[in-house]
């Protein structure tokens, strides 16, 4: 009875000591739906644009403005203003350092990588920079046909797609005001030119997200309706349709999981709750493409407007920002809020984090090109013949760096120019993933010659030449007949 008793007694400790070690253990900083503070930014600011270029995170542009307002006794003191300051933020080391400077200061533009160039457009008479992180340089582009500023960028197939947005208006009195518009502009990156896309059916007043290749533009009130907006672009299609409307109306920043570390979802961040509230919300929304589902995640920490969200690797950062409060008494007409700008960093692991999602794949085609080959042909009209190593959902080629050519297949390059060319060929997988060939250089010659002829001037001063020596030797031949 004594021996049970202490088995007894034993059994109740054990069990106790694993109670208060499973009471006690830390979260893990990979547990699914978690935050994690990490490291600010060296410069406080809101309104400004991420980009990730190889694992880091470059912050860029924004407004450093604080303070304005006012109280019984007159305005409070103000600073700043918009900036084009470019920091670099390495996930692995928590750290940031400071990279060239935008050249043009502005805020609320859009933002988007391709080929590990950020491109940098509108937000500021519609100014289209490109941001190249190997050598930290930036370079002008042309600028989107209509300027525009809270806007976003997203990447599909190798063409950014830039919608809605500000139409600022600049009479003087009248800054800061404008209209939002339903305008859908595409840039081709490789050809440096833009084209006009379907506009959004609805005014939207939200963020977009890209997931499985299309775009999800969330915000906004349809009055006919009596409805909140989803509207979904399918470019390959050119064509809109609905999703499942969020729970509020109202701004916020929003970004997808890839599916290579979690479920594919589009979380929506610091979203407002219902009407119109005097401070922001910290609100997580969690959409799910497959069920055309909402869900909620962990509140955001720090409550604050005009942030921007980063993705690295299904993790989400979300980055500055700021908060706004009016001074007693609580209405200090006609001075405005006073605004406070935040540097702040947080880090979200999403749920499911650590179980890539099913129908992942992050890997792009390879391609092989078969002909033509390095080197020199005697023909105009030469042979594109390639191999892909999966199923694609489409192909083009690049030739000379001019226009890309979609085509289906292999085909036949004709009426080629004399002298050197390059060839690259571009295929887009049913994910979305985008994979180039090697460079091919090669040359067309004239066969009569033997050798490359440069250009048709070159050609005609050949035959001038000849002409003239032809003719040289006749007239010489005939002197000597008459003597």
């Amino acid at each position: 009875m004594i021996i049970m008793k202490r088995i007894c007694t034993l059994i109740l400790i054990i069990t106790l000591a694993a109670v208060c070690i499973v009471a006690t253990e830390p979260v893990s900083a990979t547990s699914p739906n978690f935050w994690a503070e990490k490291a600010p930014m060296q410069v406080a600011r809101s309104g400004l644009g991420v980009a990730v270029v190889d694992g880091k995170i470059y912050a860029i542009g924004g407004t450093t403005y604080s303070g304005g307002s006012g109280d019984i006794n007159g305005p409070l003191p103000s600073t700043g203003g918009t900036v084009g300051t470019n920091e670099m933020y390495d996930p692995e080391t928590d750290t940031w350092v400071f990279k060239r400077d935008m050249p043009t200061p502005r805020s609320n533009f859009g933002i988007a990588v391709f080929q590990n160039k950020i491109y940098c457009i509108g937000g500021a008479g519609g100014v289209n920079e490109v941001y190249n992180p190997d050598t930290d340089t930036w370079e002008n582009k042309t600028a989107m046909p209509t300027s525009r500023t809270y806007l976003d960028a997203n990447v599909v197939d190798g063409r950014i797609y830039l919608i809605g947005g500000f139409i600022p208006d600049t009479r003087p009195g009248y800054e800061g005001g404008g209209d939002r518009v339903t305008i859908n502009e595409v840039y081709d990156p490789i050809n440096d030119s833009w084209t006009t896309a379907k506009p959004m059916p609805m005014v939207g007043t939200g963020y977009s997200a890209l997931i499985d290749n299309k775009i999800h533009f969330i915000g906004g009130y349809d009055t006919e309706s009596k409805t909140l907006l989803h509207q979904v672009y399918d470019p390959k299609t050119d064509t809109w349709s609905n999703g499942a409307p969020p729970s509020s109306i109202d701004d916020g920043a929003a970004a997808a999981t890839t599916g290579i570390n979690a479920a594919k979802r589009i979380y929506v961040f610091g979203n407002i709750s219902g009407q119109w509230e005097d401070e922001p919300s910290n609100t997580v929304r969690v959409y799910n493409p497959v069920t055309d589902k909402w869900t909620f995640g962990a509140n955001m920490p720090v409550q604050r407007y005009d942030f921007a969200v980063a993705v690295v690797n299904d993790v989400f950062y979300v980055i500055g920002g700021y908060t706004w409060s009016y001074p007693v008494p609580v209405f200090s007409f006609p001075y405005g809020p006073s605004i406070k700008e935040y540097a702040t960093v947080q880090q979200y692991f999403p749920f499911n984090y650590g179980h890539p999602d099913p129908s992942y794949d992050g890997t792009p085609p390879k391609i092989e090109v078969i002909s033509p080959q390095q080197g020199t042909y005697t023909t105009t009209n030469v042979t594109l013949d390639f191999t892909v190593n999966e199923s694609i959902s489409s192909m083009s080629y690049v030739l000379d760096g001019k226009a890309a050519v979609e085509i289906v297949g292999n085909t036949t390059l004709s009426n080629l120019s004399y002298g050197s060319h390059n060839l690259t060929v571009y295929a887009t997988d049913k994910a979305g993933n985008i994979g180039a060939s090697p460079t091919t250089y090669f040359t067309i010659v004239n066969s009569v010659f033997g050798e490359e002829v440069v250009s048709t001037a070159v050609m005609a001063t050949i035959v001038i030449v000849l002409a003239l020596i032809t003719g040289v030797g006749l007239l010489v031949y005939f002197k000597r007949r008459h003597r």
